[in-house]
């Protein structure tokens, strides 16, 4: 990251896209950049690289490109010492014409944030894959993030198809039976993908739920949806990936006048008490020229209650009527604590490329490192809105 950081900065006329595979690390690359920007400038201003560096073919490639650069260390200097970083993609790559990153499922959180770094930079969701196969292109790169939708191809591998019962949300087991070839898939029903691959997985469930939107000629679009599996769930409650994001887009809206927005977030089902409750862990980001203001313990108190309403029916009877699930808490954690959480995943063999933060959480020592980084914590002031289904007679 160092070296690469060094070198985009080196030749910041030429850069012409910014991207990774994830939203979510395109912000690791912003952020280190915001921590390490005096050591890069002062490397930049020298013409030498920093002895953190140890790898010695790195450290003969960046020799190549790197050069004493007074002029261009003052100006990095100049752009990142304030605490607006607004833009601050364009005004140090000048020449970027797109951001490429994947921001649909879970990465769509990231949206406003990138908006902000970028100077509202086009977006471009190029492809559609996975650690175990690709699955297909999105033929409209730079359409609205809300409308990709990725056009499988078929030489990739054998794909197969689970409905998702629309009452439940659950698909099948996978029997020949039940599932449905690629050609034979219908517009607007959901499905989840099975595939079987090349390199050996036979009727493999990805875990991706997706929905389809339409055909390119005969070949089937669609729309990534969820992962299938449920998140949280302390009694008969069920929140699934999408339901936990939407709630948290709707709470979070409460931040903006405060100049902050959710940078990260995950959960877990606490059941150490009786009755059992979501926890939410935000770590917040802050923008603009009052980003000094800490937001106060009430607009976070109301978050949570806020959080609750956008949940569905099962959790808000489960508050008001039958009082199995506590009040939901939001535990807000210093900045950085989800570098720490990504640099302890690729420490276990997690790959960089591949790692998106955990939407829930079960592992103790996950667990413990997010507790031992809460700054504080709230919890729901009152009962979320319920009211029972009228039957008919």
């Amino acid at each position: 990251m160092y070296a690469q950081m060094v070198c985009g900065l080196c030749q910041r006329h030429e850069v012409l896209r910014v991207g990774a595979v994830f939203a979510s690390g395109l912000l690791r690359a912003i952020r280190f950049l915001q921590l390490n920007w005096k050591e890069l400038a002062a490397d930049i201003e020298a013409g030498a690289l920093s002895p953190r560096v140890t790898d010695a073919s790195v450290r003969e490639a960046v020799a190549g490109i790197l050069r004493p650069d007074p002029e261009l260390a003052q100006f990095i200097r100049d752009e990142c010492c304030n605490d607006d970083w607004a833009g601050i993609v364009r005004r140090i790559w000048p020449n970027t014409k797109y951001l490429d990153v994947i921001v649909t499922g879970a990465m769509a959180q990231y949206i406003g944030t990138l908006k902000y770094y970028s100077g509202d930079l086009p977006m471009a969701c190029t492809m559609y894959a996975s650690s175990e196969c690709y699955f297909g292109l999105n033929l409209r790169p730079l359409c609205d993030p809300s409308e990709v939708s990725y056009t499988i191809m078929p030489n990739m591998g054998y794909f197969e198809f689970l409905p998702v019962d629309e009452a439940t949300g659950a698909a099948s087991c996978v029997d020949a039976g039940n599932l449905v070839d690629l050609a034979r898939v219908e517009a607007g029903r959901e499905y989840e993908l099975v595939i079987t691959t090349y390199a050996g997985l036979n009727r493999y469930r990805v875990g991706d739920v997706l929905r389809v939107t339409g055909f390119h000629n005969a070949a089937p679009q669609f729309q990534f949806v969820r992962r299938k599996n449920v998140l949280l769930s302390i009694e008969s409650d069920k929140t699934d990936e999408a339901e936990l994001q939407r709630a948290v887009e709707r709470a979070s809206a409460l931040l903006r006048p405060h100049g902050a927005s959710v940078a990260e977030y995950t959960s877990q089902a606490c059941t150490k008490s009786i009755p059992g409750h979501y926890v939410i862990y935000w770590e917040l980001l802050t923008t603009g020229a009052g980003a000094a203001t800490a937001v106060d313990k009430g607009t976070l108190d109301a978050c949570c209650l806020e959080m609750e309403e956008a949940l569905n029916t099962v959790y808000r009877q489960s508050r008001v009527a039958d009082g199995s699930i506590g009040p939901l808490e939001i535990r807000v954690v210093r900045g950085g604590t989800f570098e720490e959480l990504m640099d302890y995943a690729i420490s276990r063999g997690a790959s960089i490329n591949q790692y998106k933060a955990p939407r829930c959480v079960t592992f103790p020592p996950i667990i413990e490192l997010l507790d031992s980084r809460v700054v504080s914590s709230h919890f729901s002031p009152a009962l979320p809105h319920w009211t029972p289904a009228r039957r008919s007679d």
